[in-house]
């Protein structure tokens, strides 16, 4: 055979070999690229609850086979209720090429989405993502986002209702809400449709900062039979100690949606787990990291709900609570 002959059938040979680990090499290189996940927080760095969720999104992932620094990067950011920390903290997110983002609360989803329609989000504890624009239906989002939910606006209803259950007497009752979000109108309104019919007459404090806070529920308390609503907001958990400590100060039965309020000395919550989303959204973020579109996954409503009260508030306030509502409350704390 000529040795130029020779030499073509051992360079094809060789080619052949090569090509055919290729793909191979190239599967292996892929499985150990480290993928990148955002995590844009509502809260502060340092605050309980925001750790809480974070911790159940990173341990579930991990039970997903996502291990932090070993084939995922998370990226945190935390906006501490602050619209202007949100905005920069998605562009920040979006350039550190984030695969996908996880959204902690409704008040990150539309800064995020006004700076990207292509990496694709995965939120939390947002009320009528339908309504806000961010997703086009709840069974097909359609677009790059997708999650789950927080209770709906009617939940607003419910917390009248328990206000005048624990105080009957309760006849003025100011609504704590943050004004810039679908939240703060919807759960306003819910419960404004409904106050007439039990006598109530509500008013809106709006959330801004910590004086506006003192200086509002300072003056709606020089009047008497006063009580207070926090509707959902991040503003007001990052300010929940003072909203409670006011509340109490000036002897005001309160009703809160989340479980937290009432642990730092809130009188009663009533509302969706606020952990449980973290865990249900790394499987979605699984998911999506391993070829799904957001667009193909439902947004999901909440699957657990939790009345609990603090029965020392309650005595504080002398406040005699209805026997049926200590049997029903998920945890009373003594």
């Amino acid at each position: 055979m000529p040795f130029d002959r020779l030499r073509r059938r051992e360079l094809i040979t060789l080619l052949g070999g090569a090509a055919a680990t290729w793909p191979l090499a190239a599967r292996a290189q892929q499985s150990d690229r480290i993928r990148r996940v955002g995590a844009l927080m509502t809260l502060a760095a340092d605050d309980p609850e925001g750790q809480a969720r974070l911790r159940a999104f990173v341990q579930e992932l991990r039970q997903l086979g996502w291990i932090n620094g070993r084939n995922v990067q998370i990226d945190t950011r935390w906006g501490e209720g602050d619209a202007d920390r949100y905005r920069r903290y998605a562009a920040e997110l979006v350039a550190l090429a984030s695969e996908v983002i996880l959204a902690g609360g409704g008040s990150s989803v539309g800064p995020l989405l006004q700076t990207t329609r292509s990496v694709p989000i995965v939120f939390t504890q947002t009320p009528d993502p339908v309504g806000a624009g961010f997703v086009e239906s709840l069974a097909r989002p359609g677009g790059n986002a997708t999650g789950f939910t927080t209770a709906e606006f009617g939940m607003g209803a419910k917390w009248l209702e328990l206000l005048k259950q624990i105080s009957p007497g309760v006849t003025r009752v100011a609504i704590i809400r943050d004004p810039a979000i679908t939240a703060g109108i919807g759960e306003f309104g819910s419960i404004q449709s409904v106050a007439p019919s039990v006598g109530v007459e509500v008013s809106p404090i709006n959330v801004h900062d910590a004086g506006e806070i003192e200086r509002a529920i300072t003056a709606f308390a020089r009047s008497s039979k006063g009580g207070l609503i926090v509707t959902s907001s991040a503003l007001a958990i990052v300010h929940r100690d003072l909203i409670v400590t006011l509340a109490a100060r000036h002897r005001l039965p309160a009703v809160y949606g989340n479980r937290f309020f009432v642990t730092s000395g809130g009188l009663l919550a009533y509302g969706s787990d606020s952990i449980d989303p973290y865990r249900r959204a790394a499987s979605y973020v699984d998911r999506i990291l391993k070829g799904e579109k957001p667009a193909d996954l439902p947004v999901q409503a909440p699957t657990k709900y939790e009345l609990v009260i603090n029965l020392k508030t309650a005595r504080a306030l002398g406040l005699e609570l209805p026997p049926i509502l200590l049997a029903t409350a998920d945890e009373v704390i003594e």
